[in-house]
């Protein structure tokens, strides 16, 4: 774990290294080591409703979202955001809708948007079935339209990640997607850097450094309109539950795509997100 952690260290000193050069500008970074979120860079997500069939409500609480330092950052140096699953039945949103789950969702919409680039974030999470964290970037206006990337998302088997598009013709469970599997040993419970570089002709996928999927425009046109000429907000949130988490696990019961051993983790406190940052570069002009 030493060696992995230098390694991770390492790349990230790459990366902020490549931002100071000349031909390089850095347009975000988020290293998480305040006290609290910072909200001129973060809005906080509340919902009343949910998208699909998730389990969870959104919630702005200190409970869900916050910073963890030291030994509690499980290895982020300068800390971590912490998104954090919550148990709790009966939870009423302000539309009357009752859920049994509480979470964390950010993004940084009209505070940090950008058109092309490499937007990255080390991240490491807990496993089971129907956990459904991502990192992801989504444009303004109608969706599918405005145009989706998703970077990371897992729904709970540790051995994978997948990458995808969504747009107009390709949505939902779209043809432009792609599972990256880990080499033994190696899972979503250990650090990682998540990445895309983003230009006006292609999206190439990253982890570690290393790319798992790239799509061109001609990929893109083969089902609809090319999404991805303008400009995108980072969001990061903790889902649970819900059909892309189902339609893998096929788990109804207790929960639709949650199993009996993550309600566990879950309760138990077990069930979190953390991110040691976020950083957002372009070539420059």
């Amino acid at each position: 774990m030493k060696l992995y952690y230098l390694l991770s260290a390492g790349l990230l000193m790459a990366l902020h290294t490549n931002a100071q050069q000349s031909k390089i500008d850095t347009i975000f970074f988020e290293d998480f080591n305040e006290q609290n979120l910072d909200r001129s860079k973060w809005n906080v997500e509340v919902t009343g409703h949910t998208v699909n069939d998730e389990q969870q409500a959104y919630v702005d609480s200190a409970a869900t979202i916050y910073m963890a330092k030291g030994k509690d950052a499980e290895g982020a140096v300068n800390g971590a955001l912490v998104l954090k699953a919550i148990y709790q039945p009966g939870f009423t949103s302000k539309e009357q809708k009752k859920y049994d789950f509480i979470s964390g969702r950010i993004n940084t919409q009209r505070k940090m948007e950008f058109t092309y680039g490499t937007a990255s974030a080390r991240m490491k999470m807990t496993a089971g079935a129907g956990l459904w964290p991502a990192f992801w970037a989504l444009g303004n206006g109608k969706w599918p339209d405005c145009g989706e990337i998703d970077m990371m998302e897992t729904i709970g088997d540790s051995s994978w990640v997948s990458h995808a598009l969504h747009g107009p013709n390709y949505f939902g469970d779209t043809p432009l997607a792609y599972r990256n599997h880990f080499e033994r040993g190696i899972d979503v419970t250990q650090w990682h850097v998540y990445s895309v570089d983003w230009s006006p002709a292609n999206l190439i996928f990253k982890v570690d450094g290393k790319v798992t999927y790239t799509v061109t425009k001609p990929m893109v046109e083969k089902y609809g309109r090319w999404a991805f000429d303008n400009k995108k907000f980072i969001i990061l949130n903790f889902a649970l539950g819900g059909g892309y988490p189902a339609g893998y696990n096929k788990v109804a019961k207790p929960y639709f795509g949650i199993s009996e051993s993550t309600v566990n983790k879950i309760k138990a406190g077990e069930a979190k997100v953390f991110v040691d940052w976020v950083l957002v570069t372009r070539v420059k002009a």
